[in-house]
């Protein structure tokens, strides 16, 4: 056989991996440990401290199913591998976050389960007694699931704060998770319009749309900002670089390409961070344009600085 360049290299490499690097015979004995991503990265935003939670992921299958219904399977596919994404199957990630003013701590969306968000939030160091209050961007199971269970609410010592105009649509709407875990703690709701103030420094901005009051939330510290996005955009390709795409999961789907569209342009134009609830853990980039729509770019390093 000739010995190419290539296979003389390859064969030198694996040399190593047959008797170990001190010359040592390897018995690959270790046992696989499996997958596993963090379950929080937190960061300084001026005087405040953040921190996201991975509430859960899980692998879904047939994508166009709930992204980009009104685009051809062609387009969908093409898109998917200029992207280096398959278009068979998808990635879930659930991202509630915390915030620490330093005198309050505040933790927006609560997940699927009490069970998902307080195994994070205990990995992060903190418990559920802690949190002073619980924001709630909008009502869909994924972001109300943890607030209570049968024993009672989760964060029994909290405050409430949600939409006036999204509370109000579900209240009357006939959702059994609106039903059995929200309605019960209505006396516990602080109710906001577009540009209330949950505290000093944290503003909600309607986002209309994936639902009728879905809201986004400001963060202000010190002279930076970070935006809480939650459903504006569920996915960072299918649905942030393309935000006409169509998405299941929007009750008005025009209304929620038109927020899409007027708050990712805020955020390329002002260049300001935001952490999305179903972006890829950590959940946290910027939006750039690109085209006719935007292209995600991740966090790298940018919040450590």
């Amino acid at each position: 056989m000739k010995l190419s360049r290539r296979n003389a290299l390859m064969a030198g490499a694996a040399a190593p991996l047959l008797t170990g690097l001190s010359g040592r015979t390897v018995r690959a004995e270790a046992e696989m440990k499996g997958a596993q991503p963090p379950s929080f990265n937190r960061f300084t935003l001026g005087t405040m401290e953040v921190t996201a939670l991975l509430a859960g992921n899980r692998t879904v299958e047939d994508p166009q199913g709930t992204f980009g219904m009104n685009v051809s399977e062609e387009e969908f596919a093409e898109v998917s591998e200029a992207n280096f994404i398959p278009a068979d199957k998808t990635q879930f990630f659930f991202t509630p976050t915390l915030v620490n003013t330093g005198s309050e701590l505040i933790l927006f969306d609560t997940g699927l389960s009490p069970e998902s968000i307080t195994g994070p939030l205990e990995a992060a160091g903190y418990s559920a007694d802690q949190v002073d209050t619980v924001v709630l961007t909008h009502m869909h199971g994924d972001h109300i699931g943890g607030i209570a269970s049968d024993a009672g609410p989760t964060f029994a010592n909290a405050a409430y704060v949600t939409a006036a105009r999204e509370f109000d649509h579900w209240k009357t709407a006939g959702n059994e998770g609106f039903d059995a875990k929200v309605a019960p703690l209505a006396d516990r709701f602080t109710f906001l319009e577009d540009g209330g103030s949950v505290t000093s420094g944290i503003t909600a901005m309607l986002a209309p749309g994936h639902t009728p009051g879905h809201t986004t939330y400001m963060i202000e510290s010190d002279g930076e900002q970070l935006l809480l996005a939650a459903d504006l955009a569920n996915h960072y390709v299918w649905s942030l670089a393309y935000p006409d795409w169509e998405v299941r999961f929007d009750m008005d789907k025009a209304q929620a390409a038109e927020s899409r569209r007027k708050v990712l342009g805020m955020l390329a134009a002002d260049r300001v961070p935001f952490i999305g609830y179903h972006m890829p853990f950590p959940a946290l980039g910027f939006v750039a344009e690109r085209d006719d729509g935007f292209r995600y770019v991740p966090s790298s390093y940018q919040m450590m600085l």
